[in-house]
C-alpha cells in the first residue's frame, strides 16, 4: 500500500509546462490536492510560500565543473528510463542568450557542449536559480527531484518499464497516481487546458507531491545521501 504524503503540513509538487509551472498543492489539515498552474516564478514562489517541502523538477546546485553526482547516481538507478536525466548546465552558462554562446561556455566550464533540452530550460533554471538566492526562505523549503525516480519508488524501485510518452508509460503512470491520489488526476485534468500542461506534467506533478510528502516525513531516498554545495551554496541532490 502506498503511504500518502505527510498531511499534517501545506506540500507542493512541481513541474514546468508550457503554461509555466505545474502546481500539486497538498493543504491541511483536510489534505486535499490542487493542481494549478502559474505562469512564472514569482507566481510560484507565492503560491508555495507556507509549504514545508517544495518538490521541484528543475535542477536547482549547478557545478562548475559537471557531471553532479545526483545525475549520475539517478540514471544508474533509473536503469531503463536513464536517458530522462540530462545532465544539469554548468553555472557559467546562465545569462546566455544563444545556444552556440551557452555551448561556448559549456565547452570552457566543462568540455562538452550544452544539450539542446538543458538549453531549452535555461530560462527557467535561471529563474529558480535566481528566486533561490534571493529568498533564503523560500530555498530551504525547495527540494530538487526527479519524477521518474519517484515513479520507480512508487513501484519497489522498479523504474517505469517504458517512456512517459508511450501509451504503455502513460498508462502505467497513471495507475501509480491513481494510488496515491485517487482522482486528483482526473480532476486536474478536467480543470486545466491542454493548451497549459499535457497529461505527463499533471502526472509528473503529482508524483513530485508524492516525494514531497516523504521529504517532509524525512523519508525520502536521496541521492547521494550527503549533498555537496555548489558556488551559490546550493545543494546538488535528486530526492523521490
Amino acid at each position: 500500500m502506498v503511504q500518502p504524503p505527510h498531511a499534517r503540513e501545506a506540500l507542493a509538487g512541481v513541474d514546468g509546462c508550457r503554461g509555466g509551472w505545474v502546481v500539486a498543492l497538498r493543504t491541511p489539515p483536510t489534505g486535499i490536492v490542487t493542481v494549478t498552474v502559474v505562469p512564472d516564478v514569482p507566481a510560484l514562489v507565492r503560491t508555495t510560500r507556507r509549504c514545508a517541502a517544495v518538490a521541484l523538477d528543475m535542477p536547482i546546485g549547478l557545478p562548475d565543473t559537471g557531471p553532479r553526482a545526483c545525475d549520475t547516481l539517478t540514471r544508474a538507478a533509473l536503469g531503463p528510463r536513464r536517458a530522462s536525466v540530462f545532465p544539469a548546465p554548468p553555472r557559467a552558462v546562465l545569462g546566455a542568450t544563444t545556444y552556440a554562446e551557452a555551448c561556448e561556455r559549456a565547452r570552457q566550464a566543462t568540455g562538452r557542449a550544452l544539450s539542446q533540452q538543458a538549453f531549452n530550460l535555461l530560462p527557467k533554471i535561471t529563474a529558480v536559480d535566481s528566486a533561490l538566492r534571493a529568498d533564503p526562505d523560500w530555498a530551504a523549503r525547495v527540494h530538487e527531484v526527479h519524477p521518474e525516480l519517484a515513479f520507480a519508488c512508487l513501484d519497489a524501485g522498479r523504474p517505469m518499464a517504458h517512456p512517459k510518452r508511450d501509451p504503455r508509460g502513460a498508462a502505467a503512470r497513471r495507475a501509480r497516481i491513481d494510488v496515491a491520489f485517487p482522482e486528483d488526476f482526473e480532476h486536474a485534468r478536467a480543470a486545466i487546458p491542454r493548451r497549459d500542461a499535457a497529461d505527463d506534467d499533471l502526472l509528473d506533478a503529482l508524483a513530485c507531491l508524492w516525494s514531497a510528502g516523504r521529504i517532509a516525513a524525512r523519508g525520502a531516498l536521496r541521492l547521494p545521501e550527503d549533498a555537496p554545495r555548489d558556488a551559490a551554496g546550493l545543494p546538488m541532490q535528486i530526492q523521490a
